[in-house]
């Protein structure tokens, strides 16, 4: 009888014999909610056994092989489950690793950021969550603690937002669908934090050929205002140049 083995390509992989890291996936995911820009928090639970009992975390969790095929499967799972959202812009951030950063033992997360629009937005905490909720992104970032090493993951996908919208149209999937130019430009304000250039907006939004018009709706003072949704909901768009504050 002909043997097989990993090494020989046939059969199956025999499962190597050392300690395999804990994997999860972490989802940081943005909204903004009366003209801020907030992040989804979940509270762990306050008893003896948890590994950072009370604090807050980003939403996430063990990747499950029986039901995820993918990181990315994984991240959109956790996104379901938080937020009831099927399909927002997802992307991936990075991953952390180490034998100190989860005191249960050698860890590795792969974390991916969200954007969704807060309209009919529904919370749920999970099994292992004392609380959920949203919460201003920069009073995050002066609390003294999170759980894990998660402050240093909420900084990176707050500075990786920030930069990237500085050239790209990021901030429309913040958006419900229609919107409208004054709109996307109060997005871009709120998300980097500062005032834009006015004159130039409205040329390089509908120069990029990213909006397609959905008719009018209600703008400024409920005064009629033209419409636009994504032609292309997969990625942004690049811009040629950076944003220059207003003067």
């Amino acid at each position: 009888m002909q043997q097989t083995s990993a090494e020989g390509g046939r059969g199956r992989p025999h499962k190597p014999d050392f300690p395999l890291p804990f994997t999860t996936v972490d989802v940081v995911i943005f909204t903004v909610i009366e003209a801020r820009l907030r992040v989804l928090l979940v509270q762990r639970p306050n008893v003896k056994d948890d590994p950072c009992p009370g604090l807050w975390a980003l939403p996430g969790g063990f990747v499950d092989v029986d039901r995820d095929d993918s990181l990315e499967a994984c991240a959109r799972r956790k996104l379901l489950e938080k937020t009831a959202v099927v399909s927002p812009y997802l992307e991936q951030l990075g991953s952390w690793g180490g034998a100190r950063r989860d005191p249960r033992g050698w860890s590795a997360t792969h974390v991916y950021f969200a954007l969704i629009p807060a309209e009919g937005l529904q919370l749920a905490k999970g099994a292992n969550a004392a609380e959920v909720g949203w919460f201003e992104v920069d009073e995050v970032l002066g609390w003294p603690a999170l759980a894990f090493d998660h402050a240093e993951i909420l900084r990176a996908a707050v500075d990786r937002l920030r930069s990237k919208v500085e050239y790209t149209s990021l901030p429309a999937f913040l958006l419900e669908e229609p919107f409208t130019l004054p709109q996307l430009q109060r997005m871009y304000e709120v998300v980097l934090g500062r005032d834009v250039d006015k004159s130039g907006f409205r040329t390089r939004m509908l120069a990029a050929h990213f909006l397609e018009e959905a008719g009018y709706v209600a703008g400024h003072s409920n005064r009629p205002a033209m419409g636009y949704r994504l032609r292309d909901r997969t990625g942004p768009v690049v811009f040629p140049r950076t944003f220059s504050p207003r003067q």
